[in-house]
């Protein structure tokens, strides 16, 4: 038997405990992954609300890192003892998890296993958005929001890597030091956001505006555009946004938008070994810095959605089995 949370209920973060459950067994091209740190996303707020529906019981979680203690009999690439980190599995928040062999990240020498669950979302997010979605250049201009989350933390620091100018946005002074830090050029609070991003620019806007908040921040990032930019709206945390009209495209500048998400940049596992290999390569060297704001141990999965949801959390949050 093994310690899980197990969603039997929707509702408020009290709906979560654990429980015990038969450890699985990996079939097929599985893998058995011991759980070493399991990450703490919105996505699992959704499915724990009832805003996402599911077919209960619903194990919840999808990242992790571990060492594989098990093997399906038609999984091939990897051995009992190797390290592994992983975004698109099931039922993370438990001491064991599943995973199938060509979804499974290696682990290098170099980076912790907690590290390795604290970058496997959000860095694989981060490395799509401005690899694949908007490429960005250098000495081009970028709005990133919510720059001392997850995903803001590592945008910002792969970004300045890149040659960008990064302005960002945050909600407290403590943020804003956390954002400086990571190298952002620019912070600003959400409050009229849009005016000071085109101060900053002369009037023109900003190439990308990349907006994982949602309903608060849309049109604002709209209106921060320049002529021909591009809004990436890739999540939502403040809530959905509302049906656009497509007008409001052409009377900003014939603008793009776009709503990417991770598992359509993950289509096969040479795409996933490409984005994890320079994700941990740069972690390993130390040119990535993966900021861990909150460890919780599994038992308090629901304060760590509290927090999460109150905006109390910078950086990862993890649930430690």
């Amino acid at each position: 038997m093994a310690k899980a949370i197990v969603l039997t209920e929707t509702g408020g973060p009290g709906v979560l405990s654990t429980t015990e459950v038969p450890r699985p067994e990996p079939q097929g091209t599985q893998l058995l992954v011991e759980v070493a740190a399991a990450g703490v996303n919105f996505i699992e707020t959704y499915q724990r609300s009832g805003a996402y529906p599911l077919e209960l019981p619903f194990p919840l979680g999808g990242e992790a890192a571990g060492v594989v203690v098990g093997l399906g009999t038609s999984a091939a690439g990897f051995a009992v003892g190797d390290r592994v980190a992983f975004a698109e599995g099931t039922g993370t928040y438990a001491q064991y998890a599943l995973v199938e062999a060509d979804k499974a990240l290696p682990v290098p020498d170099g980076v912790d296993l907690e590290t390795a669950a604290a970058a496997a979302l959000q860095g694989l997010t981060a490395h799509y958005l401005i690899n694949s979605t908007f490429p960005v250049a250098s000495g081009q201009t970028v709005l990133a929001h919510a720059g001392a989350g997850g995903v803001g933390l590592l945008l910002i620091q792969l970004l300045k890597a890149r040659g960008a100018r990064v302005i960002t946005t945050v909600s407290t002074a403590d943020k804003e030091e956390l954002a400086r830090g990571a190298g952002a050029d620019e912070v600003l609070r959400y409050d009229g956001f849009a005016g000071a991003v085109r101060e900053l620019t002369g009037g023109t806007g900003v190439d990308v505006v990349y907006d994982g908040v949602g309903r608060s921040t849309f049109d604002g990032s709209l209106d921060s555009l320049r002529v021909r930019g591009t809004m990436v709206l890739f999540g939502a945390a403040s809530g959905a946004v509302p049906p656009l009209d497509p007008q409001r495209l052409n009377r900003g500048g014939s603008l793009f938008l776009t709503r990417p998400t991770l598992g359509h940049y993950l289509l096969t596992a040479e795409e996933r070994r490409w984005r994890a290999g320079e994700l941990f390569d740069a972690i390993a060297t130390g040119a990535l810095k993966v900021r861990i704001g909150a460890r919780y141990p599994l038992a308090e999965a629901a304060r760590a959605h509290e927090d999460l949801q109150a905006r109390r959390t910078t950086g990862k949050v993890l649930l430690i089995p």
